[in-house]
């Protein structure tokens, strides 16, 4: 199987099922905030850091003062620094804004205050991220909430074409993904390398982020990159989905219209991705929805000739 049905390229990295994603805490994992004591703790240790630099005090270093104090929490000193010089314009060596700093770590006053004194919400960094899609990413809901109360741009996207509503189908964060499509985020744009919000679910078995994406107006039988289809990706999902998931994704997209003979730009239908990726169950599923076991390949491949553990090809001679 080719590279692209073993790994999900974000622009977070080269998703492989082998691998965890640096940017993915878990399936719909909820990040919060630092606790109290953390952050007093860190609120300390700038104003200790502002205490020493008195001496040679200028605006770089007030900034740089002011991008830690709005990434820790830290009210107070946010307001010192702004009332000292501190812009909310002012951008770190990333291209970060102090809002962006507060977004990514979920802390949601130091946020609300930075748009009270005119931080623009739509900003976006170096890598062309905005604050919400930095908050999206580190699955920060609350945060999300008040940016698109504020009205962030929900379709915004970055470099890489990652918009917040794939950000959070890859994340496998169904409120996030329930609060977007709300906020009118696009349930079928494509990234840069072509591939949706409804790639990166059911790919990775998140069965009520496709629900949600189906609900949408999301095709069931759109074409992706490669000719790639979401039951493709369902029946050919990584090795981290647990099998019981997988199955139910598959059986969602069937039940939805989603037609099991279409074949991908090699020639390759669901079958027999799923027969090669060793997924018996899915095969099982495929064959009692009517999947064409007979069908072959570019290559002259049928399902069977690509199966390669004993118990999936037992499944598709069960025909």
């Amino acid at each position: 199987m080719l590279r692209f049905l073993l790994c999900l390229v974000m622009a977070f990295g080269v998703i492989c099922p082998s691998s965890v994603p640096a940017v993915e805490p878990g399936r719909g994992a909820v990040l919060l905030a630092a606790d109290p004591g953390e952050r007093q703790l860190g609120c300390d240790v700038i104003q200790q850091r502002y205490a020493v630099s008195q001496s040679q005090l200028n605006t770089r270093t007030v900034n740089f003062l002011f991008f830690d104090a709005a990434k820790q929490g830290c009210l107070d000193l946010v307001k010192h620094f702004l009332g000292v010089g501190a812009s909310v314009r002012a951008r770190d060596r990333f291209g970060n804004t102090a809002l962006l700093l507060a977004a990514r770590s979920g802390e949601t006053d130091a946020a609300k205050l930075l748009l009270e004194n005119g931080s623009d919400i739509d900003h976006r960094n170096l890598a062309g991220s905005t604050a919400l899609l930095r908050a999206v990413t580190m699955n920060r809901r609350r945060m999300a909430k008040i940016l698109l109360a504020a009205e962030a741009d929900a379709n915004s996207v970055n470099q890489r074409g990652i918009s917040p509503l794939t950000a959070a189908a890859f994340n496998g964060n169904e409120r996030l993904v329930d609060l977007l499509l709300k906020a009118d985020a696009d349930p079928s744009a494509p990234d840069v390398i072509g591939k949706s919000p409804m790639v990166y679910a059911a790919g990775k078995g998140f069965i009520g982020i496709v629900m949600m994406l189906l609900d949408a107006g999301v095709d069931a039988n759109a074409r992706y990159n490669n000719d790639l289809t979401a039951l493709m990706w369902a029946a050919g999902h990584t090795n981290d989905v647990p099998a019981k998931e997988g199955v139910a994704t598959v059986k969602l997209l069937l039940g939805r219209g989603a037609r099991p003979d279409l074949a991908d730009n090699r020639g390759r239908t669901a079958l027999m991705i799923a027969a090669e990726r060793g997924h018996e169950q899915i095969v099982s599923v495929l064959i009692e929805s009517d999947a064409d076991a007979s069908m072959r390949d570019k290559e002259g491949k049928t399902a069977l000739d690509l199966a390669a553990e004993p118990q999936v090809r037992r499944a598709l001679g069960q025909r």
